[in-house]
């Protein structure tokens, strides 16, 4: 399959407007916003786990992201409450499910190939700072490194956001909204801009939150990861 799969555009998904689409799991459904392959893909999705269901275990060849909106996702390394960032690395293994039932946003697939750091980052234990140099900006990191930077910012009521992306930048509305090119974003609504486009955002009167990866969409990191999937899939 693939969908959104042009990384030269800019796309965009209302994702809460979606159905949601059966996975091989019973109880585990999707809504997809970007896809490169079958059921092992270079992917980013929501992902909702019914009460009790869980998956095999299985390792991640190569790696996975997910911030958790809602609910409680489990492995067995810990419980993941709402607002919890995890990456886990190329070569990791686990037993993803859900007691209580969860929704998370997870992208497969995507990781640097040598790539062996996992993290866990409880955003609700953070606070967010002012931006020093763009007003009405918090910011709160979850990661960083030479080839991008994660992290939730909230945007001021009617402030505007301007970001160039020369590595491009996606973006997935947690609460509130802005608009951009005319165009308005709400919760699950997700955009991505191509590398060497620009940001130029409005918040609307409510202000908003949103989690946002800047830098992963440079011709060679989008190849690099297609080959590693090519190779391993």
């Amino acid at each position: 399959m693939d969908l959104n799969a042009d990384f030269t555009q800019r796309a965009v998904v209302h994702a809460a407007g979606l159905p949601w689409v059966p996975s091989p799991v019973p109880g585990v459904e999707r809504r997809m916003l970007d896809r490169v392959g079958g059921e092992v893909a270079r992917a980013t999705s929501i992902v909702r786990y019914a009460q009790g269901s869980r998956f095999a275990p299985h390792v991640h060849g190569g790696g996975e992201e997910f911030l958790v909106l809602d609910g409680v996702f489990q492995d067995e390394h810990g419980d993941f409450p709402a607002g919890t960032y995890v990456r886990n690395p190329p070569a990791s293994r686990h037993t993803p499910g859900s007691a209580e039932g969860c929704t998370i946003f997870v992208k497969l697939w995507q990781f640097d190939a040598a790539d062996r750091t996992q993290m866990r980052v409880e955003a609700g234990a953070q606070d967010f700072t002012l931006a020093a140099d763009r007003p009405g900006v918090m910011v709160m990191p979850l990661f960083a490194d030479a080839r991008e930077i994660v992290r939730l910012e909230r945007w001021m009521p009617g402030c505007t956001v301007a970001l160039p992306a020369p590595g491009g930048l996606e973006i997935l509305v947690l609460d509130g909204g802005f608009s951009d090119g005319g165009e308005a974003f709400w919760p699950q609504s997700w955009l991505r801009v191509p590398a060497g486009a620009d940001l130029r955002a409005v918040a609307s009167l409510e202000g908003c939150r949103v989690w946002l990866k800047t830098g992963h969409l440079t011709k060679r990191a989008v190849l690099a990861s297609l080959e590693t999937l090519a190779d391993r899939a």
